[in-house]
């Protein structure tokens, strides 16, 4: 199934994304250690290569993966930042989503 491994290798490319700038944000907002930054730097890197692992198009990638990473943000609010998301989010998250499958799963002639 490799609609599967697709979604599921944006999961984690978002993942690494939003862990990396979330340390940086601890560091300048929440007075956290400097020594942050390298597992940032190594999560930023990870998602990099994560998103390079993909067999289609760059552009056709990154289109995509910004859908995932809409959803994942909103999970994020939801279990770290302890935010519930609101119906809106959902929705939105949903449409995203929605944008991504078509995107990355249309059928294509060559």
């Amino acid at each position: 199934m490799p609609e599967l491994k697709t979604v599921g290798l944006f999961l984690i490319t978002a993942l690494a994304e939003i862990v990396g700038c979330y340390l940086p944000y601890l560091w300048l907002r929440e007075g956290r250690s400097i020594w942050l930054l390298l597992p940032a730097a190594a999560s930023l890197a990870a998602f990099a290569w994560l998103l390079s692992l993909h067999p289609t198009a760059a552009g056709r990638v990154y289109a995509a993966y910004g859908g995932v990473y809409i959803a994942m943000a909103i999970l994020w609010l939801w279990v770290i930042d302890g935010i519930r998301p609101t119906v809106w989010d959902l929705i939105g998250s949903a449409v995203a989503l929605l944008g991504m499958a078509i995107i990355m799963f249309a059928p294509r002639s060559s």
